[in-house]
């Protein structure tokens, strides 16, 4: 396990590197001004010499790879440059905004996971009936489901309609603290949409592994054997099932990402999808590297994370395979 990851660590280095390159060779080639957008609308009357100051002081006069290689060695030394839209530094601005991103994701995936796997289960062993019919058809329609919409969708029936749920945010409008009763109350919406928008493939994943592992020979000798359902169905075929699934865990990290910024935005999370929305579209050098960088170790630890799970579930898989 260790060899693994260790080999995956050292090919991650040059796979972040060549992220980040990309990021600035986009926001290069991207008509948006950084000076500009720094500026505001003192950028409208300021003259050409002062222009030409800030763009010099925000670095941004360098060339593409000057302005890479320098962003890359501070960044190896800890420091990851100042966000000029947030006029912060870039680590204060994701070390504020983090947690709350991966609180509404590991939420979100649990949810996705947990019910994903017992409805699968539990389609898998009447295939065909009701149950099967109804959750299956339900997951094809999630499927196409853009978490926006379910957000909006949620917004409208619990928090306008049933008035059960806040609408969005962190705490109540008349709260001037941030307290754990009124965050899990406010964290019930975004997560449920997030993790309902990414169930419908773990869903399909457990059913199918689950359906094809009862119709094999161990499962079938295990029944023969006079074991109870439910022994077979949890010890057996659920594990031998689960296995597919494994390997869906890490392809769904850059969807849960991409989900997780949807909703945050409809639901006002206090999360990064705002600062990520800013750096793009002022095209925040600093800023952008260090988010695009986090979302791609996230994918790569997610893809080693399925490797493990799935070499744990199967013996007959090393490590070092």
């Amino acid at each position: 396990m260790g060899r693994m990851a260790g080999r995956r660590a050292l090919l991650a280095v040059p796979v972040l590197a060549a992220v980040t390159f990309g990021v600035f060779a986009v926001a290069a080639a991207s008509p948006f001004d950084p000076v500009k957008a720094y500026a505001g609308t003192a950028g409208l009357t300021a003259s050409q010499e002062n222009l030409d100051q800030l763009r010099a002081n925000l670095g941004v006069d360098q060339p593409l790879v000057a302005r890479w290689w320098n962003w890359l060695t501070a960044a190896l030394g800890g420091d990851l440059g100042d966000s000029a839209v947030m006029r912060q530094p870039v680590a204060d601005v994701i070390g504020e905004r983090l947690g709350w991103s991966v609180l509404l994701a590991a939420t979100a995936f649990a949810v996705a996971v947990v019910l994903g796997t017992g409805l699968g289960v539990l389609a898998a062993r009447r295939p065909g009936r009701l149950l099967d019919r109804c959750v299956s058809s339900a997951a094809y329609t999630l499927e196409a489901a853009p978490a926006f919409w379910l957000g909006l969708l949620a917004i409208w029936l619990f928090a306008l309609e049933l008035d059960v749920l806040p609408a969005g945010g962190l705490t109540d409008a008349a709260s001037d603290t941030v307290t754990p009763g009124q965050v899990a109350t406010h964290l019930v919406l975004p997560a449920a949409v997030l993790g309902i928008s990414q169930l419908p493939w773990f869903f399909l994943y457990v059913r199918q592994g689950v359906a094809d592992a009862l119709d094999e020979d161990p499962v079938r000798g295990a029944r023969a054997r006079g074991l109870r359902e439910r022994t077979v169905l949890l010890g057996h075929a659920l594990r031998s099932g689960m296995l597919p699934m494994l390997t869906l865990i890490g392809s769904r990290v850059p969807e849960l990402i991409t989900g997780a910024l949807l909703v945050e935005t409809v639901f006002s999370w206090p999360g990064i999808a705002a600062a990520t929305v800013q750096a793009a579209t002022s095209v925040d050098f600093p800023l952008l590297a260090a988010l695009t960088v986090l979302a791609t170790a996230a994918v790569v630890l997610g893809n080693l994370l399925s490797d493990l799970l799935y070499a744990i579930a199967d013996p007959r898989v090393g490590f070092d395979g």
